[in-house]
């Protein structure tokens, strides 16, 4: 089975390419020669790219990521297949498709990068990103494995309101790599409908993805932070009954009461900050789960003081959770195909800013600047 590819493709592209790190960045514009899909791979069409609250810090360098230069940075995608190599199956040429920027090595499940962002803690993950894999998403185009493309229903998704479908736009479906982050470390812990989550912090991006998360898993949640503006705008999306918020006061017991008043938590699901590593937080919503409940740690503190003597009297399961799996990105595009997962501004999310690629500075500083829930920046070629 030959290649197929979209008859009138261009011979060049424009991407970014990144030469070092440095302050101010080491970035241009370039046209590069069109990449060619080959077995087990893909070229898409950027529709639309993610921007991280820190792209600023990692291609300037300030925070140490490890990767290759030079090369193209980039994040998740939405696009459009372009060519699709001998061994593709299901996807077929301009087929919208959403691009996972998790790759994983196909021989070694220890391999591991973030397109783009990141080449890995190992040897064999850095070849990776090295090699096939270094060019991401800040382009017009970009080659990547044909099995971080996931297939999305583009007549549903896109399609009028007056005709059945969404009514969303082809940027609104960016916000499915943050919600897929989030249901990694939910579906980690088995939340089931009708259980108690608390969240923290509730107020942040990913905080706020994983408040959306577990409403569609049918949960109760408990929206903890310090920001109590924030808090309260996490409330006014409550349109069922079903989200509470409890400000971090900081006092491990006043907070323990708050909590319970809504009965013992069954999971407590965290995401925060690398400065949040003294928070009282950890002792209070530990302390507040019931005998045989469960703990996600998906955030970034690097030491954390845990209650050990309560967790294991109370046979808590804790799990940390790096990312997701192919099955949990699945699982999101189909609960936002039902709806039960709302996007763009039926789902309150807000995109603050679309940038072309010359404009990659300011994508990088709206991308800084976005403080809150339901917030993101794009790079649209």
């Amino acid at each position: 089975m030959a290649t197929q590819i979209t008859p009138g493709l261009p011979q060049t592209y424009r991407a970014l390419l990144l030469k070092s790190r440095r302050d101010p960045y080491d970035i241009e514009v370039v046209t590069k020669p069109m990449p060619q899909a080959g077995p087990g791979s893909v070229v898409i069409r950027i529709l639309g790219a993610n921007v991280l609250t820190y792209s600023d810090q990692i291609y300037t360098g300030s925070r140490p990521y490890p990767y290759p230069t030079p090369f193209t940075p980039g994040c998740s995608a939405i696009g459009r297949v372009s060519s699709v190599g001998p061994d593709a199956t299901t996807l077929q040429p301009s087929q919208l498709v959403f691009f996972d920027l998790f790759i994983r090595g196909r021989d070694n499940p220890d391999s591991l990068i973030l397109s783009g962002v990141f080449d890995g803690l190992n040897a064999a993950s850095k070849k990776l990103m090295a090699g096939e894999w270094r060019n991401s998403t800040y382009a017009e185009y970009a080659k990547v494995p044909l099995e971080n493309c996931f297939p999305l229903n583009e007549s549903l998704l896109l399609g009028s309101p007056a005709d059945g479908g969404l009514g969303y736009r082809e940027t609104d479906l960016l916000y499915l790599s943050k919600l897929a982050v989030v249901f990694g470390g939910l579906r980690d812990v088995d939340v089931r409908a009708g259980e108690t989550v608390v969240i923290v912090p509730a107020t942040g991006a990913f905080g706020g993805a994983a408040v959306l998360a577990a409403l569609a898993m049918g949960a109760q949640v408990i929206a903890m932070g310090r920001n109590q503006e924030a808090l309260e705008k996490v409330k006014a999306l409550d349109r069922n009954g079903r989200i509470r918020t409890v400000h971090n006061s900081g006092d491990v017991e006043v907070d323990i009461q708050e909590l319970t008043k809504y009965g013992p938590l069954d999971v407590f699901f965290d995401i925060s900050p690398e400065n949040a590593s003294n928070s009282t937080h950890f002792k209070s919503c530990i302390r507040s789960l019931r005998r045989g409940g469960r703990f996600s740690m998906m955030g970034a503190p690097k030491e954390v003081s845990l209650p050990v003597y309560v967790m294991m009297h109370n046979d808590i399961t804790f799990k940390g959770k790096w990312m997701y799996t192919p099955d949990d990105v699945r699982f999101v595009i189909k609960l936002a195909e039902r709806g039960f997962v709302k996007l763009g501004e039926a789902g309150d999310i807000q995109t603050v800013g679309k940038f072309a690629l010359e404009e990659f500075a300011d994508a990088f500083a709206a991308g800084a600047k976005m403080s809150g829930p339901w917030l993101q920046t794009v790079i649209v070629p």
